[in-house]
């Protein structure tokens, strides 16, 4: 707008402002750098610590509760017994401020209790504080575990998992049905995910099963208490206690520093190809879902837009491969039909045909040697070994192509027999180049017209004046259908 005004000749603007539109922008280009996908042996890693991490988090949270039941109010019971602090911080009888001001110092907490520490020796009784609040509720980096688990159950980025709540579950005999909330789309979705239950009697079904709704009513059962306690409704899925001060806060789970997902990498001794983000799980499922439908990207992208598909799940390093196979592919499928063409024989391999060894090597059966010498397989330009195994075809029906596609084919046969017409179909060939356009002639006539040169090629300069006296003599004229002698471009 401040250009278009300095335009104005009766329009001044202030002196500064003409160096400012010749020279720097007003706003800085935007950018941005794609991540690429995990691995599948990083992703069968993080699927398979994930689900080992999870069951030890539930086994230490139902201890802890276990341990908390038998415990008593240290009043009576002492307030250095471990069953009995557990009990105070889930009953929630005292504030957990009061509780280190009721212990001694660190060093003097009974040997009971310092088994307790991860490291032999409790520091602090703020540590003590953290790891037994950590036997109760889950903590930040419990709910790594718990992401990955859902991520991969569910192919959801990860913000929308992290926010679901109670509300969003709707459990059924068969599964859960869950609606997703992505904030930054202003999209709402619904989604079922049916359970995959063993069969009967089998105790230890084989391999990870990812069963959406049996994590979510785990991860609900260990969530609830503390939302009940914290007052907090509906019950948030990823919901942790913490300690920041003297009080149990509870919180969702964050990206901040010390409790992100490369923290949880760290702590697991995981070590993953490229950098420490937990979207990459995301686009590992959606790489999935693309070689699952074979690419179509109206079926992939049925969470979001196909144009975020192609912005941010298209460029990943599979997807390039599998690109790359398919052009590969049909370039080799082209190259193996220009490749397969006709296959040409003189006056000296005619003759060679009725040794055994030759007619084998080309495929013929002696019954075929002798319709080639016949003309029952001539289709014109060229002769057929099968005119019912056509390649333009379907199997057992006569060639629908023939003769216009013979000298492309790979069951053809150019006999000298042949040569007459070959000339004459040239000559047809010349004419069509001169009514069609290049592009449109090439598209149609090009290969067929290179293999044809290169058939001419190999013929000797007296073959090709016999052919062409031949044709003067006898009358000879291109044996064609009607339909191809009336070709437009069009």
């Amino acid at each position: 707008m401040i250009a278009r005004r300095a335009e104005h000749p009766d329009r001044p603007v202030a002196g500064h402002w003409s160096g400012w539109i010749d020279g720097a922008l007003g706003v800085r280009r935007g950018s941005s750098s794609e991540l690429d996908e995990f691995s599948r042996a990083d992703k069968k890693t993080l699927i398979r610590v994930a689900s080992a991490a999870r069951r030890a988090t539930e086994a230490r949270i139902r201890a802890g509760r276990e341990l908390a039941a038998t415990g008593t109010d240290p009043a009576r019971g002492g307030w250095l017994a471990a069953e009995n602090l557990l009990w105070v911080i889930w009953a929630d009888a005292y504030p957990c401020e009061q509780i280190p001001a009721r212990l001694p110092s660190a060093p003097k907490l009974p040997e009971v209790l310092h088994r307790l520490a991860p490291d032999g020796a409790w520091h602090s009784t703020r540590g003590l504080m953290r790891f037994l609040i950590a036997q109760l509720f889950l903590t930040a980096m419990d709910l790594h575990a718990y992401r990955i688990l859902l991520m991969a159950a569910t192919g959801r980025a990860p913000e929308e998992i992290t926010g679901l709540t109670e509300d969003d579950l709707e459990f059924g005999p068969r599964g859960v049905t869950i609606t997703f909330s992505k904030a930054r789309a202003h999209v709402r979705a619904r989604q079922a995910f049916s359970s995959d239950l063993a069969p009967a009697g089998q105790l230890h079904p084989p391999g990870l099963r990812l069963d959406a709704a049996e994590i979510i009513r785990a991860l609900l059962e260990l969530s609830r208490p503390l939302a009940d306690r914290m007052g907090i409704s509906p019950v948030p899925l990823f919901l942790r206690a913490s300690l920041p001060g003297s009080a149990v806060v509870a919180g969702l789970l964050t990206r901040s520093k010390g409790l992100d997902f490369a923290h949880w990498l760290r702590l697991q001794g995981i070590t993953v190809s490229g950098p420490a983000d937990i979207r990459r799980l995301r686009k590992s499922t959606k790489v999935e879902k693309a070689i699952a439908f074979g690419g179509r990207i109206s079926d992939i992208a049925d969470d979001h837009s196909e144009q975020t598909f192609r912005s941010h799940y298209a460029h990943g390093t599979t997807l390039r491969v599998i690109a790359g196979d398919v052009i590969t592919t049909a370039q080799r499928r082209w190259l193996d039909t220009a490749l397969a063409g006709p296959t040409v024989l003189d006056e000296q391999a005619t003759r060679s045909l009725d040794d055994p060894g030759s007619a084998s090597a080309l495929g013929l059966q002696p019954a075929d040697i002798e319709a080639l010498r016949t003309g029952q397989l001539n289709m014109g330009v060229t002769d057929c070994s099968d005119p019912f195994a056509s390649p333009f075809g379907r199997p057992g029906q006569l060639c629908p192509v023939a003769p216009l596609r013979c000298l492309e084919c790979r069951n053809a046969f150019v006999l000298p027999s042949n040569l007459p017409q070959l000339l004459l179909f040239a000559e047809h060939l010349d004419q069509l180049a001169l009514r069609l356009t290049p592009s449109h002639f090439h598209a149609l006539w090009g290969q067929s017209r290179a293999n044809l040169l290169e058939v001419l090629r190999s013929r000797t300069d007296t073959e090709l004046r016999d052919a062409r006296r031949q044709i003067a003599e006898d009358g000879i004229v291109l044996q064609l259908p009607l339909a191809s002698r009336v070709e437009f471009d069009a």
